[in-house]
Protein backbone atom coordinates (compact mmCIF):
# COMPACT_ATOMS: atom_id res chain seq x y z
CA UNK A 1 0.00 0.00 0.00
CA UNK A 2 2.93 2.73 0.51
CA UNK A 3 4.28 1.04 -2.73
CA UNK A 4 1.22 2.62 -4.21
CA UNK A 5 1.25 5.98 -2.56
CA UNK A 6 4.95 6.21 -3.57
CA UNK A 7 3.85 5.29 -7.58
CA UNK A 8 0.99 8.07 -7.53
CA UNK A 9 3.46 10.74 -5.87
CA UNK A 10 0.60 10.88 -2.80
CA UNK A 11 2.03 12.22 0.42
CA UNK A 12 2.12 10.02 3.79
CA UNK A 13 1.54 12.62 6.27
CA UNK A 14 0.23 9.87 8.93
CA UNK A 15 2.80 7.61 11.02
CA UNK A 16 -0.01 4.96 11.02
CA UNK A 17 -1.47 4.29 7.38
CA UNK A 18 -3.77 1.50 8.67
CA UNK A 19 -4.93 3.26 12.00
CA UNK A 20 -7.64 6.09 12.02
CA UNK A 21 -6.15 8.86 10.32
CA UNK A 22 -4.49 6.56 7.76
CA UNK A 23 -7.33 5.13 6.75
CA UNK A 24 -9.71 8.52 6.27
CA UNK A 25 -6.42 9.51 4.36
CA UNK A 26 -6.55 6.56 1.88
CA UNK A 27 -10.63 7.10 1.95
CA UNK A 28 -9.85 10.46 0.14
CA UNK A 29 -7.22 9.57 -2.10
CA UNK A 30 -9.59 8.11 -5.34
CA UNK A 31 -6.97 6.56 -6.72
CA UNK A 32 -7.98 5.13 -10.51
CA UNK A 33 -8.44 1.22 -11.04
CA UNK A 34 -6.42 -1.12 -10.37
CA UNK A 35 -4.99 0.46 -7.42
CA UNK A 36 -8.28 1.40 -5.70
CA UNK A 37 -9.13 -2.08 -6.08
CA UNK A 38 -5.69 -3.55 -4.48
CA UNK A 39 -6.16 -0.80 -1.65
CA UNK A 40 -9.19 -1.58 -1.04
CA UNK A 41 -8.19 -5.58 -0.86
CA UNK A 42 -5.22 -4.72 1.25
CA UNK A 43 -7.69 -3.35 3.72
CA UNK A 44 -10.02 -5.94 3.85
CA UNK A 45 -7.68 -8.68 4.47
CA UNK A 46 -5.67 -6.61 7.69
CA UNK A 47 -9.39 -5.84 8.76
CA UNK A 48 -9.66 -9.99 8.80
CA UNK A 49 -6.22 -10.77 9.68
CA UNK A 50 -6.69 -8.27 13.16
CA UNK A 51 -10.03 -10.24 13.91
CA UNK A 52 -8.61 -13.43 14.10
CA UNK A 53 -5.73 -11.95 16.29
CA UNK A 54 -8.12 -10.53 18.69
CA UNK A 55 -9.80 -14.03 18.84
CA UNK A 56 -6.75 -16.01 19.36
CA UNK A 57 -5.27 -13.56 21.94
CA UNK A 58 -8.46 -13.73 23.66
CA UNK A 59 -8.20 -17.71 23.84
CA UNK A 60 -4.84 -17.46 25.01
CA UNK A 61 -5.80 -15.00 27.98
CA UNK A 62 -8.75 -17.89 28.60
CA UNK A 63 -6.11 -20.80 28.83
CA UNK A 64 -3.48 -18.72 30.17
CA UNK A 65 -5.55 -17.32 33.32
CA UNK A 66 -5.13 -19.88 35.51
CA UNK A 67 -1.41 -20.41 35.05
CA UNK A 68 0.67 -19.14 37.86
CA UNK A 69 3.77 -18.39 35.49
CA UNK A 70 1.85 -15.55 33.70
CA UNK A 71 0.67 -12.87 35.95
CA UNK A 72 4.90 -12.65 37.39
CA UNK A 73 6.01 -12.69 33.80
CA UNK A 74 3.84 -9.94 33.25
CA UNK A 75 6.30 -7.90 35.38
CA UNK A 76 8.79 -7.85 33.27
CA UNK A 77 9.67 -5.24 30.66
CA UNK A 78 8.83 -5.95 27.06
CA UNK A 79 6.53 -9.19 28.09
CA UNK A 80 2.73 -8.80 26.73
CA UNK A 81 -0.04 -11.24 27.80
CA UNK A 82 0.77 -13.29 23.77
CA UNK A 83 4.77 -13.50 25.06
CA UNK A 84 3.89 -14.49 28.83
CA UNK A 85 1.84 -16.88 27.70
CA UNK A 86 4.65 -18.54 25.12
CA UNK A 87 7.07 -18.25 27.98
CA UNK A 88 5.60 -19.96 30.50
CA UNK A 89 4.40 -22.94 28.27
CA UNK A 90 8.03 -23.35 26.96
CA UNK A 91 9.32 -23.55 29.89
CA UNK A 92 7.31 -25.73 31.67
CA UNK A 93 8.18 -26.27 35.54
CA UNK A 94 11.08 -24.19 36.63
CA UNK A 95 12.18 -26.54 38.88
CA UNK A 96 13.99 -28.77 35.98
CA UNK A 97 16.85 -26.26 35.85
CA UNK A 98 18.85 -25.83 38.38
CA UNK A 99 20.40 -22.19 37.82
CA UNK A 100 19.62 -19.01 35.68
CA UNK A 101 22.54 -20.17 33.72
CA UNK A 102 20.99 -23.71 32.50
CA UNK A 103 17.74 -21.84 31.61
CA UNK A 104 19.69 -19.81 29.38
CA UNK A 105 21.38 -22.80 27.74
CA UNK A 106 18.09 -24.23 27.35
CA UNK A 107 17.06 -21.22 25.23
CA UNK A 108 20.02 -21.45 22.57
CA UNK A 109 20.60 -18.06 23.07
CA UNK A 110 24.38 -18.79 24.02
CA UNK A 111 27.31 -18.48 21.86
CA UNK A 112 28.96 -21.64 20.83
CA UNK A 113 32.08 -22.00 22.49
CA UNK A 114 35.81 -23.61 20.95
CA UNK A 115 38.28 -23.96 23.07
CA UNK A 116 41.70 -25.83 22.34
CA UNK A 117 44.31 -24.95 24.97
CA UNK A 118 44.69 -21.68 25.51
CA UNK A 119 41.99 -20.90 22.71
CA UNK A 120 38.43 -19.47 23.61
CA UNK A 121 36.85 -18.50 20.82
CA UNK A 122 32.81 -18.03 21.01
CA UNK A 123 31.06 -17.70 17.31
CA UNK A 124 27.21 -18.21 16.55
CA UNK A 125 24.10 -18.84 18.45
CA UNK A 126 23.36 -22.75 18.91
CA UNK A 127 19.67 -22.37 18.29
CA UNK A 128 18.91 -25.42 19.92
CA UNK A 129 15.72 -25.79 22.24
CA UNK A 130 12.69 -24.67 21.77
CA UNK A 131 12.69 -21.62 18.88
CA UNK A 132 9.12 -20.54 20.52
CA UNK A 133 11.03 -19.77 23.69
CA UNK A 134 13.69 -18.18 21.87
CA UNK A 135 11.48 -16.22 20.00
CA UNK A 136 9.70 -15.28 22.70
CA UNK A 137 12.97 -13.98 24.53
CA UNK A 138 14.01 -11.67 21.62
CA UNK A 139 10.85 -9.94 20.86
CA UNK A 140 10.78 -9.09 24.65
CA UNK A 141 14.11 -8.04 24.26
CA UNK A 142 13.14 -5.24 21.65
CA UNK A 143 10.68 -3.79 23.51
CA UNK A 144 12.68 -4.37 26.98
CA UNK A 145 15.67 -2.27 25.08
CA UNK A 146 13.89 0.74 25.25
CA UNK A 147 12.79 -0.02 29.40
CA UNK A 148 15.28 2.21 31.93
CA UNK A 149 16.34 -1.11 33.35
CA UNK A 150 18.12 -2.34 30.69
CA UNK A 151 18.09 0.74 28.28
CA UNK A 152 22.11 1.84 28.88
CA UNK A 153 23.27 -1.59 28.77
CA UNK A 154 21.14 -2.16 24.97
CA UNK A 155 22.75 1.04 24.28
CA UNK A 156 26.44 0.32 25.19
CA UNK A 157 26.72 -3.33 23.48
CA UNK A 158 24.79 -1.95 20.45
CA UNK A 159 27.56 1.10 20.24
CA UNK A 160 30.78 -1.30 21.05
CA UNK A 161 29.96 -3.44 18.14
CA UNK A 162 28.86 -1.34 15.74
CA UNK A 163 26.11 -0.57 13.42
CA UNK A 164 26.12 -4.06 11.37
CA UNK A 165 25.79 -6.23 14.14
CA UNK A 166 25.32 -4.35 17.42
CA UNK A 167 21.71 -4.20 17.60
CA UNK A 168 20.94 -7.83 16.84
CA UNK A 169 23.69 -9.07 19.33
CA UNK A 170 22.51 -6.48 21.57
CA UNK A 171 18.83 -7.99 21.83
CA UNK A 172 20.42 -11.38 22.46
CA UNK A 173 22.33 -10.42 24.95
CA UNK A 174 19.36 -8.69 26.72
CA UNK A 175 17.21 -11.79 25.88
CA UNK A 176 19.78 -13.61 28.03
CA UNK A 177 19.03 -11.24 31.13
CA UNK A 178 15.36 -11.52 30.57
CA UNK A 179 16.07 -15.58 30.46
CA UNK A 180 18.38 -15.07 34.03
CA UNK A 181 15.66 -12.90 35.53
CA UNK A 182 12.94 -14.94 34.52
CA UNK A 183 14.70 -17.92 36.78
CA UNK A 184 15.43 -15.77 39.36
CA UNK A 185 11.06 -14.68 39.66
CA UNK A 186 9.79 -18.18 38.89
CA UNK A 187 12.15 -19.72 41.42
CA UNK A 188 11.38 -17.17 44.01
CA UNK A 189 7.85 -16.71 43.12
CA UNK A 190 8.38 -12.94 42.70
CA UNK A 191 7.48 -10.32 40.26
CA UNK A 192 10.20 -8.40 38.61
CA UNK A 193 12.39 -6.38 40.43
CA UNK A 194 15.01 -4.25 39.05
CA UNK A 195 18.86 -4.38 39.82
CA UNK A 196 19.67 -2.89 42.63
CA UNK A 197 16.18 -2.79 44.62
CA UNK A 198 15.78 -5.26 47.92
CA UNK A 199 15.58 -8.58 46.09
CA UNK A 200 17.28 -7.80 42.60
CA UNK A 201 16.12 -10.18 40.07
CA UNK A 202 17.36 -8.02 36.87
CA UNK A 203 20.87 -8.85 38.02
Amino acid sequence: MHAVLLAHGKPCPVSDLFGLSGRRLLERLALPQPWAGTVGASVRMIDELDREIDALEAELRTLGADHHYVPLLLTVPGIGWVLAYTIAAEIGDIGRFPSPRKLAGYTGLCPRVCQSGESDRRGSLVKQGPKYLRWALVEAAVHASTHPVYRERYQRTKTRLGKQRGARVAQVDLARRLAEAIWHMLTRNQPFAPAGAANPLAA
